[in-house]
């Protein structure tokens, strides 16, 4: 969703360059001011009705050493403390480790054998394992000896092997359960010998605008691990688009919990929780900039709480998500030419929206048996209407495998309406 960013996105500014900047900016400021005084002291009289003092610094010696910091203290027994001791111990970083395939000779080479990786004389090339990225989860369920982790499917994307750090710093291997790039949700599995602390997850749909919300998460990677901020729910549910990375194009919209509380690179995968202690989102992105490249600060998503729970569970169980489909390639039919829509699609200047099927429906499929054919124009589905290709999933989604819903659309020119029975994918660009 770019500008909408996942928080440990590569993408999102360079810090050094915004810290220099800033102190660039800071320091001419104060250079204008300090001649802006100069120059109003020199042209202007200034006249004190203060009866005049010495000046010159006190005869005698100075006494030393007797500076100390005050007894008092101070009992910080907030509601925010209370909740983050709560869920800390259940926040972990987790590690994307991918391999990395280097040349044996020459710069690459040497500071591998630096590092202790050893190079076979019979070949040129060598893969080891590196971190490639760095995000955050939380630990939701013990059972036996294995305990659980939520966190983003954009954070385990691409791994080759997996590692979490847990909140008393002992690093542990972690396998893959299952991941819903829908969702942007995956589930990892740790030996729970070490696991003091589950999270429990609260009720999305109770949260309140306004609210005060929670973020824990390891901005910038593990050396800021269990990192806190604070903010408030700045809406309940937001609908934003969601962006296949693989492409690049919009593939549908997600409903999000919108909160202020800041939400750095590093953070994805963290709890967003409430001042009960409660998991009531999982962090998963942040909008950097708008389309006009204007900076935004304080606009982070997460997935609510009720979502993540539904997702979860199936993926405990299937280690995938199922979901109903049509069988279809399909685009926009925005994307499609107003001359073509009349000449191929033959199209009546009426509709202006839709999907359009790009291929004949392979045999077997919902899509066939209902006859549709490639460059038919799909315009409604179970009697809601398709106003673009990422409605269509959204509506498909809101159906059951196994459901027999209405379906209207235009075959070389004429409107047609047929009923369709849902079956089953797991696929993320075939609807």
């Amino acid at each position: 969703m770019d500008n909408q960013q996942g928080p440990d996105s590569p993408q999102q500014p360079n810090r050094s360059q915004n810290r220099g900047l800033l102190t660039k900016v800071a320091v001419t400021a104060l250079v204008a001011g300090l001649l802006g005084g100069g120059i109003a002291f020199g042209g202007a009289t200034y006249v004190s009705n203060h009866t005049a003092t010495s000046t010159s610094v006190p005869a005698g010696s100075n006494s030393g050493g007797t500076t100390s910091t005050s007894k008092m203290s101070v009992k910080v027994d907030s509601q925010a403390s209370k909740a983050f001791q709560a869920v800390k111990g259940s926040v972990v970083s987790v590690i994307n480790m991918q391999r990395q395939s280097q040349s044996s000779s020459g710069l690459s080479g040497i500071l591998g054998d630096m590092y202790g990786n050893s190079s076979s004389s019979s070949s040129n090339s060598k893969s080891s394992l590196e971190t490639a990225s760095e995000g955050s989860g939380v630990i939701y369920k013990k059972s036996g000896n294995a305990a659980y982790v939520v966190t983003n499917n954009h954070v385990v994307s691409g791994s080759n092997a997996l590692e979490v750090i847990l909140s008393n710093g002992k690093k542990l291997e972690a396998s893959l359960v299952g991941k819903d790039a829908v969702t942007d949700l995956a589930v990892l599995k740790i030996n729970g010998s070490d696991v003091n602390k589950v999270a429990s997850f609260g009720n999305s749909d109770n949260i309140q605008v306004g609210e005060s919300a929670l973020a824990i998460g390891s901005p910038l990677g593990s050396q800021y691990a269990t990192s806190l901020t604070e903010g408030i729910i700045s809406a309940k549910k937001r609908s934003v688009p969601v962006t296949d990375e693989s492409t690049n194009q919009q593939t549908g919209n997600a409903t999000v919990i919108q909160t202020d509380a800041a939400i750095n690179p590093g953070n994805s995968g963290g709890p967003l929780i409430n001042l009960a202690g409660q998991v009531i989102g999982i962090n998963s992105m942040k909008l950097a900039s708008d389309n006009n490249g204007t900076s935004v600060e304080g606009m982070g998503f997460a997935i609510p709480s009720n979502e993540v729970v539904s997702i979860i569970n199936q993926l405990i169980a299937k280690g995938k998500v199922v979901r109903p489909a049509l069988g279809i390639k399909y685009v926009d039919l925005a994307n499609i030419s107003q001359s073509q829509q009349k000449s191929v699609l033959k199209l009546p200047t009426s509709v202006s929206s839709g999907v359009v099927v790009m291929a004949n429906p392979s045999s077997g499929t919902p899509a066939s048996a209902a006859g549709l054919k490639k460059y038919d124009v799909i315009t409604s589905l179970g009697g809601k209407a398709i106003s673009d290709d990422a409605t269509l999933r959204d509506i498909l989604y809101q159906h059951k495998i196994g459901d027999t819903v209405s379906i209207t659309y235009y075959h070389n020119g004429a409107k047609k309406t047929t009923n369709v029975k849902l079956t089953e994918t797991t696929s993320q660009l075939n609807q």
